[in-house]
């Protein structure tokens, strides 16, 4: 094997020799790719198109003992480090240019303990992983919905979708632990176990480790939940989401309404004239029986002059998936997202004006509800700290071309921008598509503590290619 260059910490390049390859590959159940190898374009591919960026070496673990053998490896040889889950990440921060990635996409175990009501989950399992495992036992844990996304990321960055209502954030789900520290030491962090570092990982990101095995706490859903879009004409956007944002203020937990503003996909439900122009779209979910889901969502056919919907009864884990031909991998995005304590009046008008004029016809704005139970954790109870937030915004670009980058970036920044004055400065850090200008809005008031967090258990900032909190 011919000799490997391979980033450093310090920003330049440091070449393995072939001794040194064969030492690590020893130490590797699992695969070893180097540029030129038949996998590696392949291992390096994630969800978000536009990164195309190539690592010096490939580390695809099997187990925790390869985690931690790749971790000393690259602590010895002095090697920047990047860490990929499932690779949903939209900032692309699994990969780096020139560095070593150490890849959990394989440990993908699901084990649930139906007695116990929790379930242990490897670090590149998907959210469709979980569900399946979880929905055979008519249990759940609330995450994403996007069957696509990473366990792992969600997770440390906070967690939320269609149950956090009714049972909180992922993370405040999150029971325990399994770690490989910056030194290459496994560890369990848990309420009991190393404390601090338990409360820093729900929601303080990958900067404290790499988790290689999380557990959870489950809640019996389903099997089947009254959920599903209904679809208005955008001409009635205001009156919609004013009536929308009415509607909110009085759902029980139970009940999440989300509202999107995008141009209307093929729904089977739809008539065909409706495909492809602009709507909003308003989709509920209700955690709990079919009877009381049916009564809390009838109010939105009341919302305007809907011109379909797709309300029922649907097994959760297939309507876990019900956007998965939305967000499909291979597109390019790029997002912006604000937290808000209320939908204003003129942010509405903000939503009707830019929704009038996305930048592509797979671009949307979705507006998250919150609340519930998610807000009566105290903000400082966890690293995750958003508790007064009411609605997430997500001005999410996507579209397939180069050549319309500019076009979709500057129209995303320019919303993100005009909606600035009314959020709360705060943000869920997984929806950061750049930069780290915002870390200090993802972590609020929490961010001293991580940061002193960070500084016990990677002073050298070893896991740096991730929304950095630097120790201090």
């Amino acid at each position: 094997m011919a000799e490997l260059k391979v980033r450093s910490l310090s920003g330049d390049s440091i070449a393995l020799n072939e001794e040194q390859l064969s030492q690590l590959q020893g130490m590797i159940h699992g695969q070893v790719l180097c540029p030129g190898d038949l996998e590696y374009d392949s291992a390096r591919e994630i969800w978000n198109a536009m990164i195309d960026r190539k690592p010096g070496l490939i580390v695809v673990c099997s187990g925790t003992a390869d985690v931690m053998n790749a971790v000393s490896f690259a602590r010895q040889n002095n090697l920047l480090v990047s860490v990929r889950g499932a690779g949903h990440n939209i900032a692309g921060k699994s990969l780096s240019d020139g560095a070593m990635l150490i890849d959990l996409s394989a440990l993908r175990s699901v084990r649930v303990d139906p007695e116990a009501k929790t379930v242990k989950v490897g670090p590149g399992a998907t959210l469709g992983d979980l569900d399946h495992e979880c929905q055979t036992f008519g249990l759940a844990c609330p995450v994403g919905i996007n069957s696509t996304t990473g366990v792992a990321g969600l997770t440390l960055g906070g967690g939320f979708g269609w149950l956090s209502r009714s049972y909180g954030m992922t993370v405040d789900n999150l029971l325990s632990a399994e770690m490989v520290t910056a030194d290459g030491a496994r560890l369990v962090c848990n309420e009991q176990q190393n404390p601090d570092l338990f409360w820093a990982v729900r929601g303080g990101g990958g900067n404290f480790g790499i988790v290689t095995e999380f557990e959870f706490k489950l809640h019996s859903v389903g099997p089947q939940v009254m959920a599903g879009p209904t679809v208005f004409p955008f001409a009635q956007a205001k009156s919609v989401l004013t009536e929308y944002r009415a509607l909110c203020e009085k759902s029980p937990d139970q009940l999440t309404l989300w509202a999107v503003i995008r141009d209307a996909p093929p729904l089977p439900f739809l008539p065909e004239e409706v495909h492809g122009t602009r709507v909003v779209i308003i989709v509920g979910v209700y955690n709990g029986d079919l009877e009381s889901g049916e009564k809390a969502l009838a109010p939105v056919h009341q919302l305007g002059q809907e011109v379909g919907t797709g309300i029922g009864a649907y097994p959760f884990a297939g309507f876990q998936q019900a956007f998965d031909p939305l967000l499909t991998p291979g597109a390019r995005n790029y997002w912006k997202s604000h937290n808000f304590t209320g939908l204003p009046d003129n942010l509405i008008d903000m939503l009707v004006d830019f929704g009038g004029r996305l930048p592509s016809a797979q671009s949307e704005i979705f507006v998250a509800q919150m609340g519930g139970v998610i807000n009566r954790v105290d903000p400082t109870a966890t690293a995750y700290p958003h508790r007064d937030t009411e609605f997430i915004m997500n001005v999410h670009t996507r579209w397939d071309s180069a050549d319309q980058d500019k076009t979709c970036i500057d129209w995303a920044r320019d919303f993100y921008d005009t909606t600035r004055p009314l959020a709360t400065g705060g943000v869920y850090v997984n929806f950061i598509s750049e930069g780290e200008e915002r870390v200090d809005g993802a972590y609020g008031e929490n961010y001293d503590r991580l940061a002193a967090i960070k500084a016990q258990m990677d002073p050298d900032n070893f896991f740096r290619e991730n929304q950095n909190i630097r120790p201090q």
